[in-house]
Formats: structure tokens, sequence, C-alpha cells
């Protein structure tokens, strides 16, 4: 079983990712989604840390990703930026959202030589604005990101055309069209709701108003 796999078994098992098309979730924004993803559950259990850990040094040993530093986005990707940097044996730093308002008033907290190469690491993927802005905050204090790890992405159009743009690439252990075919092999959902999602990654805010009326 793939490391992707492994993560959309376990996610659906212990509720870090919920799908119900019939029962659509609201986000903070309220905007409505069909699925739910909350990967502070993966927290929980020392196995799955080590899963995702093991997941993302595969992926920088396949791609060949030259890593002198890990970066953890605040707060969700700390965590895994930590256990990724334990089993690298890797410097560990991490990125505020924003600056702080006092002290040094540092984004990026840690030890950031310049032109040390960079990997960010995020939990979740959405529409990629806040794993762009670390990406962006560390490059601003010295360092090279060429990638980004997360552990799930949604694989909204917007977040693949802000990395694009921004010159790093993406790369997550599990993205929903793997959710959604393991989804549908293990019966968690039907093809017909897996129809439904699929309809709403293409366009979230269409697929919200269909609901709506």
């Amino acid at each position: 079983m793939s490391f992707a796999q492994q993560l959309a078994k376990i996610s659906l098992e212990i509720g870090a990712i919920k799908i119900d098309p019939k029962k659509p979730f609201t986000w903070a924004s309220g905007y409505q989604m069909p699925l739910y993803n909350d990967n502070r559950m993966l927290l929980g259990n020392a196995d799955h840390r080590a899963l995702i850990a093991e997941g993302m040094k595969t992926t920088i040993e396949k791609e060949g990703i030259h890593i002198d530093t890990i970066a953890g986005v605040a707060t969700a990707g700390i965590p895994h930026a930590t256990s990724l940097a334990n089993l690298t044996k890797l410097p560990l730093i991490y990125v505020r959202s924003s600056p702080k308002e006092h002290g040094l008033k540092n984004q990026v907290e840690g030890i950031l030589k310049s032109g040390q190469s960079v990997v960010v690491v995020e939990d979740l993927i959405s529409t990629g604005g806040s794993a762009i802005n670390a990406v962006e905050a560390v490059r601003e204090a010295g360092g090279s990101v060429e990638h980004c790890l997360g552990i799930f992405s949604y694989d909204f159009p917007e977040a693949k055309k802000r990395f694009e743009k921004s010159n790093c690439r993406l790369h997550t252990l599990l993205n929903l069209n793997t959710l959604l075919e393991y989804a549908v092999k293990q019966g968690h959902i039907t093809s017909d709701e897996k129809q439904v999602v699929d309809a709403w990654m293409q366009n979230p805010f269409e697929w919200e108003k269909q609901q709506n009326r």
C-alpha cells in the first residue's frame, strides 16, 4: 500500500477526513464544502506522525531535493516539520503568518543562514495562501526555497497557479483525487457522491450557489 493509500485509510478511519456531499460542512469563511479535513487529528498517534515524516522523507529522496534546513508553517506545519527534521537530522526553523510586533520582530524563527536551501512543510493546502506566504518569508530572510511539502491538497486550480507563479513545486502525500478513488473503492462513498465532490473541486463557489438554490 502506498503512502497516499495508507494516509487515506487512516484519515477516513479516525475522522481526520470526512466526506458527506448530502450534508456540506461550513468553512470559517462561511463557504460550504462536501468534505472536511482536520490533519491535527493525525498528531494523536506516534505511528501516524512517523508515517507522514517517512512519506515526506521518501519524497525528498525520490525527487532528489537538496535541503539544508526544514521550515514548518505555523502552526499546523510545525509538528510535522519537527518529525521530518528529527528523522533526517536536519536543522529546523518555523515561519509565522506575520512578523512579531515586539522583540526582534521576526517572521522566520530559528537559525537560517543566507543562501541555505529550505523546504517548507505545511499540513493542508487549500488555496495555497499560507504556504506561499511562508515561502516568500523564508526567501526574504535569505533562504532559497524551491519545494513545499504537504500532507493533503484539495487540488484547487487556484493553488496550482499560485505555486507556479512563485516558482515553487508542491509535493503532497495525499491529494483529493487519490482520496476519492480510495474512498469509492473501499465503499466510503458512492461513484455518484464522488462526482459531486469532483464538481465542487472544479468550482467551489459555483457549487455552493447550486446547493443554496
